[in-house]
């Protein structure tokens, strides 16, 4: 096996790969119509407006099913209370206190240039149809209640503002809604934010002013749609929204689990389970929602799809508290923390254990996350993250400059080879077993080794697909400029990096000897490499262009090099 052929084979098979990932997106068989078990709980019908009804299992052992969550009557609009920080936007719906719009006031939802110089704040909540996306949570009770007498995220409080602002010079920012019945059962639910932070404590305080035990559980639950599909799979495939995960995932305390939409209709990929110390969420590109319950707290984590047979169905992902009990003239406190907010590595851990997992580099983590340290080191040093992209490939080239010296040696050495290889070829025809050992022992009367050009191809491409996670899902790229690019974690409007690249692969071409010894049919590949690499390229994030141009260029520049001396140090032998 010869370099071309290495390199061939691995370029085709990442093209195989990111086309099959853009085609399954856009062409993925549809969920079944109904889906029984995710449909219905207990036999109750999910409700029209998204709302989760049945019985949730409680989570002690000695009684059987809480109370319905919500029903499918319908329900008059409730009051909507805006809240603002210095990071978030939210809007709260009174009807159950459910976050039900978040805007991020810290990114922008498209890169800023001269004709737009204040885009609008990434929107990651949205109650619109199309968007469904909120965090939902309350209280339901274990007795038989109905549910439009409980606490739940049906029920409508009462606020005494429409309207909060943290103003200048306020560290914390206090939200109260009441929820109270004709029996003297109070619930006070405070959302409380601090400057800064994209982390939202909840307290539910229960203070039961009836006359008989008040006994049931808290819960926070995520509810979503998937995202509309817009455009074909080409298009899409220049679109890191498209190729990103969208689903729920959780931390059991020692594990971090996905579930993609597609998933959810398959009752044994479903989440059941008693989970101590762990979160739930709903992941999107370069942000994420999550519920995280206290550390020491034992939740019952299930996920459901409701109206599965819908043309929308919503996903969701829900943690169902320890069984709460409050005695007549006592009251509780529920607690748990709301996260909405970017996907910076680094930093989530410190919020909640495992939450920097969220940031999934799948197989390929121990590549990327180092790989993503040095270049944020680097961004520090060059203050633009495309100049330190080129420092990273300087970086690179350095370390392995005599690995692929070693390289660039042998395939110039091959080089001056071909015409005599060509010339066995002809002398032996179609006898390959005669031409494999002339060629072998030329190879060793030379001191050539065919195999030298394997080895720098083989670190070459994990550090292409550790690079390739980097730069998708590192959120310090998103809408980062570099010269004519606006964004480097999106293709390049010009393509002008494709075309670069595809340059750089004719000029090793001209120094390889691509024919020697080769297949006519493979030969022939090899000359639509380049325009084969320039379409693949020009739907991969500019960032990875960038990298990829910059190395083919200092790679050509290092191969002319050494083919230059061995040439030189041949006619001076010869001499």
């Amino acid at each position: 096996m010869n370099q071309t052929r290495t390199f061939l084979m691995f370029a085709l098979l990442a093209v195989a790969y990111f086309l099959f990932l853009a085609w399954e997106k856009d062409y993925a068989p549809p969920p079944p119509a109904a889906v029984a078990s995710a449909s219905t709980s207990a036999g109750v019908p999910a409700a029209a407006d998204g709302s989760v009804p049945g019985a949730i299992p409680s989570t002690s052992a000695d009684t059987n099913k809480l109370a319905a969550i919500g029903s499918d009557a319908s329900h008059a609009p409730a009051q909507l209370i805006s809240i603002t920080t210095d990071v978030l936007h939210l809007t709260v719906d009174t009807r159950g206190g459910s976050v039900v719009h978040a805007d991020l006031l810290a990114y922008p939802n498209a890169p800023r240039t001269r004709k737009e110089p204040n885009p609008a704040p990434t929107v990651l909540l949205d109650n619109e149809q199309a968007e469904y996306f909120v965090a939902q949570n309350g209280l339901v009770s274990s007795s038989d209640t109905a549910a439009q007498d409980q606490p739940n995220h049906q029920a409508v409080f009462q606020s005494a503002q429409t309207a909060y602002t943290l103003a200048d010079g306020q560290n914390e920012l206090k939200v109260d809604l009441t929820w109270q019945d004709a029996a003297g059962l109070k619930v006070t639910k405070t959302y409380s934010f601090k400057r800064g932070s994209y982390v939202i404590d909840l307290s539910q305080r229960i203070d039961n002013g009836a006359d008989k035990p008040w006994s049931g559980n808290a819960y926070q639950q995520l509810l979503r749609v998937e995202p509309p599909h817009t455009g074909n799979w080409l298009t899409n495939m220049s679109n890191p929204e498209s190729r990103s995960f969208q689903g729920a995932a959780w931390y059991t305390g020692e594990k971090f689990q996905k579930l993609p939409f597609k998933d959810f209709k398959e009752p044994k990929d479903q989440l059941d389970s008693q989970i101590k110390g762990g979160w739930a969420a709903m992941l999107r590109l370069y942000f994420f929602a999550a519920w995280i319950p206290p550390a020491d707290q034992t939740d019952h984590y299930v996920t459901e799809t409701i109206n599965p047979d819908s043309a929308q169905p919503r996903y969701l992902i829900r943690a169902v508290g320890p069984a709460l009990s409050v005695a007549p003239g006592q009251s509780t406190t529920s607690e748990a923390r709301l996260y909405l907010g970017p996907n910076v590595q680094g930093t989530l851990d410190a919020v909640a254990p495992g939450l920097d997992l969220t940031i999934d580099y799948g197989m390929f983590k121990l590549i990327a996350v180092p790989m993503h340290g040095v270049l944020s080191f680097l961004d520090g040093i060059a203050h633009n993250w495309g100049v330190a992209i080129i420092l990273l490939v300087l970086l690179i080239k350095g370390l392995t400059w005599k690995l692929t010296a070693v390289q660039y040696k042998s395939s110039a050495k091959m080089r001056k080879l071909a015409p005599r290889i060509q010339a066995l070829k002809e002398r032996y025809g179609d006898d390959k077993q005669k031409m494999q050992q002339a060629t072998m022992e030329l190879y060793k009367k030379e001191k050539v080794n065919p195999m030298g050009g394997c080895l720098p191809v083989l670190i070459t491409m994990p550090v292409f697909y550790g690079l390739y996670y980097v730069l998708t899902y590192s959120l310090e790229l998103r809408h980062a400029p570099f010269l004519w690019i606006p964004d480097l974690s999106a293709h390049d409007p010009l393509y002008i990096l494709p075309i670069i690249y595809a340059l750089v692969m004719l000029g090793t071409q001209w120094l390889n000897p691509v024919a020697a010894g080769m297949d006519p049919a493979q030969a022939k590949m090899m000359k639509v490499m380049p325009l084969l690499f320039t379409v693949m390229f020009a739907f991969f994030p500019a960032g990875l262009c960038l990298y990829y141009a910059v190395n083919g260029l200092v790679g050509l520049c290092q191969q002319w090099w050494v083919t230059h001396h061995v040439d030189r140090d041949d006619t001076v032998k010869a001499a």
